[in-house]
């Protein structure tokens, strides 16, 4: 497996040239658009890593799994999908045109940022602060990293750029779908987008959904009903306008993020973290998402 991975790694480089990184939302321009790691790690607690696996990146829109399961912990599976939807939306990911032309009016799943900043007003807290800080103590404790932490500067980058969100948030509001503060779930929304992470620490967030929602001590943390639906989110429309193909390409339930994160999880067996901050079109790391193609080829890890 090391030497696969390393292997992978030098042949793929190459193709980080191919994308840009994410020019936006400004500190992410900062990225070396050819960085490429990995990280592996499986149930018999063996861990493989290659390349760039400890540069730290901000975790974006990966943080959309993580506000998702908490949403459900905290209101129940039932009103979160009254207010948002588990169907693709074939837009790309900050596009509000189905908003106003569809006849449902929420949010067609919780992986575009429509969804996403409704998910994250449906966290309970007495404010902005505390609810950020309960979705921060929940994703160390489901990655088992106590490290993770805010990146300040990104988060101001965020919350300064943000205007398309701002602008769905506010109409959300108005339609009524969001019932909470507009400003506390842009607020946190922002936020978890902007916690720093590793490929290693996207690893344990694959590998705990590897595992339905356990720890590695083996603490059942959110049940494996919540966690197949969030499996099931990610190979639907955790790759954005991309997912079919990424599909039929990779065939793992995936999430991806602007800041170059990719989340892959192999059910019962491994979770799989990558860094690669060069983007395509649309908005996924390019070199990541061929490497992961032939990862899984080698390995036949497949689900479909």
């Amino acid at each position: 497996m090391q030497k696969l991975l390393n292997d992978l790694i030098e042949k793929h480089r190459e193709i980080t040239k191919q994308g840009k990184v994410a020019s936006y939302i400004p500190e992410l321009e900062k990225a070396n658009s050819e960085d490429l790691g990995i990280y592996v790690l499986d149930n018999d607690g063996n861990e493989y890593f290659a390349g760039d696996y400890n540069v730290k990146f901000t975790v974006q829109s990966i943080s959309k799994v993580v506000a998702l399961m908490l949403a459900i912990l905290d209101n129940g599976e039932e009103y979160v999908f009254s207010k948002v939807g588990m169907d693709p939306s074939g837009d790309p990911f900050n596009s509000f045109r189905k908003l106003e032309t569809s006849s449902r009016r929420k949010p067609y799943n919780p992986m575009i940022n429509a969804g996403a900043i409704v998910v994250s007003s449906m966290i309970k807290g007495e404010d902005a602060k505390h609810k950020f800080n309960r979705l921060l103590e929940f994703f160390k404790k489901i990655t088992e990293d106590t490290s993770l932490e805010l990146n300040p500067k990104v988060y101001l980058s965020e919350s300064e750029t943000g205007n398309k969100n701002r602008a769905m948030g506010y109409y959300l509001k108005a339609e009524g779908i969001i019932s909470g503060n507009v400003e506390d779930a842009l607020e946190v929304y922002f936020k978890q987008c902007s916690i720093d992470v590793t490929a290693k620490t996207i690893a344990k967030l694959g590998l705990f959904l590897a595992n339905e929602g356990r720890l590695s001590n083996g603490e059942q943390v959110v049940s494996e009903r919540v966690t197949r639906i969030v499996k099931t989110l990610m190979v639907t429309c955790g790759m954005y306008d991309n997912s079919g193909e990424f599909a039929v390409r990779v065939g793992l339930p995936s999430k991806s993020g602007v800041g170059g994160g990719i989340v892959s999880v192999v059910p019962h067996k491994m979770g799989i973290g990558i860094y690669s901050p060069s983007l395509d079109q649309k908005g996924n790391p390019i070199a990541g998402i061929s490497l992961l193609e032939e990862l899984c080829s080698e390995l036949k890890c497949r689900i479909f």
